[in-house]
């Protein structure tokens, strides 16, 4: 649901990346997809010690923290891009996460952010869950953010929108997720590219 997104974005020119912070980098997935894109030294944060875990495995990242998205320690003005896939929705509100983007960003950099779109959640109710090492099911919250509240987000942390790519699911999302057919033709995910203007 995000690399297909990704894969669309004009914005930015991935090969062109020198170095890019990972937030909430997850198991890595993002700094793989980045790494095989050519970009060579990426940054990623994390809050969950065993997510780190998994991204120092796949090797992508030259440094790792335990950190909050929203504060997250790294060098500010030091990346030419800043990204984060599919952790927004954990948040209660998106303006800290915008601005500390906004600040470890040079001048002239992107900012890249998929989320799930809010028309998927309100209309599926899905939370965000994973299986415990117990074998049961573990709801994380998940927060409704409207399109709308990232422009403000964006636009009040100093960002310029630059693109803006939706996803909806068709046939080749449900030849992975057939059980999804109840979900056709709906918005499912979001990509945003926003730029400090330099």
């Amino acid at each position: 649901m995000d690399l297909a997104l990704l894969e669309r974005l004009v914005e930015p020119r991935w090969s062109a990346v020198s170095r890019a912070a990972d937030l909430g980098c997850g198991t890595g997935r993002t700094g793989q997809w980045l790494r095989e894109r050519g970009v060579e030294r990426i940054d990623g944060v994390d809050v969950t010690p065993e997510m780190l875990d998994l991204a120092r495995r796949r090797g992508a990242h030259e440094r790792l923290e335990e950190a909050d998205a929203t504060a997250t320690g790294l060098p500010g003005g030091a990346y030419d891009l800043v990204i984060c896939s599919l952790i927004d929705e954990h948040l209660d509100e998106l303006r800290p996460l915008y601005s500390e983007a906004h600040r470890l960003a040079a001048p002239g950099a992107a900012f890249v952010l998929v989320t799930f779109h809010p028309h998927f959640i309100m209309t599926s109710g899905m939370p965000t869950h994973y299986t415990n090492a117990e074998g049961e099911p573990v709801a994380i919250a998940t927060h409704v953010h409207l399109i709308s509240d990232h422009v403000a987000a964006g636009l009040g942390a100093g960002w310029r929108l630059a693109e803006l790519h939706e996803n909806v699911i068709d046939d080749a999302w449900l030849k992975i997720k057939p059980r999804w057919e109840r979900f056709r033709n709906h918005p499912f995910s979001a990509a945003y590219t926003w730029r400090k203007d330099a």
